[in-house]
């Protein structure tokens, strides 16, 4: 009862909150609602994104986190965002709740929350919220979800003040039994959510993703996963590389 309490006033400030932000980043990751009571996570992570003339964005980021319940995990983030203007910082903080009962079943839904925080005068806040989906078949796991990003305090990375933007995550995995697992990843913004942009000003990356762990004593481990994306549509980057490197406690 106190996490459905703490989840209705968590998302109930948000939503008044909710105010047109960018949605994904070339470091940002597909979230799962995977959730484990007690774990400590340290993480980092990383992504570049070209396009056809050459210019680059990257962000990097170093998180720790933390499974309140078997339900909620919240982890804070230190986060650097670099392009072709100058270096901007971030904290974020990201609340993930997984809302079916059983964790292992073949279906799972939950919820994701990230409020980002600009470090410097100028930029504008940013929040992001939506539905996570899992679902497991045999050997493989598969991953959607779609997220709502709004920026308020300003305008938003494309300079449009106040506008909710629409974007998608998704990742179909295959589990083997090495501790390496391959799959494809895929990500995407749309537009405003009610009003989605032409095709060739959308935004849409696809490409294969590999996945790592490495058991350590006791319930520690050691995880990777990396994808190296391709733009599909026109205004999406040529090319992304993105990496996360995870070590639970």
């Amino acid at each position: 009862m106190a996490l459905q309490k703490w989840l209705r006033l968590h998302l109930g400030i948000t939503g008044i909150l909710l105010a047109g932000a960018g949605i994904a980043g070339p470091a940002d990751y597909v979230l799962t609602p995977n959730i484990k009571q007690g774990e400590l996570e340290f993480d980092a992570s990383y992504g570049v994104a070209s396009n056809k003339v050459g210019a680059r964005s990257q962000v990097a980021n170093v998180g720790l986190g933390y499974g309140v319940s078997d339900r909620w995990f919240s982890e804070l983030m230190l986060k650097l965002k670099a392009g072709a203007a100058a270096d901007s910082h971030y904290v974020e903080w990201e609340n993930r709740f997984r809302l079916t009962a059983e964790a292992d079943a073949a279906f799972v839904t939950g919820f994701v929350t990230e409020l980002e925080a600009p470090l410097q005068a100028g930029a504008p806040w940013e929040l992001k919220l939506g539905p996570m989906f899992q679902a497991r078949t045999g050997s493989w796991q598969w991953n959607g979800n779609v997220l709502f990003s709004r920026a308020f305090g300003g305008a938003d990375e494309q300079g449009v003040a106040y506008a909710t933007n629409l974007g998608y995550q998704w990742q179909a995995r295959y589990r083997g039994e090495s501790g390496l697992d391959f799959g494809v990843q895929g990500f995407g913004e749309v537009g405003a959510w009610d009003r989605w942009d032409a095709a060739a000003n959308q935004n849409h990356r696809i490409g294969p993703a590999l996945f790592g762990k490495i058991p350590g004593g006791g319930h520690e481990a050691f995880k990777f996963n990396a994808a190296w994306l391709f733009g599909v549509s026109q205004a999406a980057p040529q090319h992304t590389l993105r990496i996360k490197l995870e070590r639970e406690l």
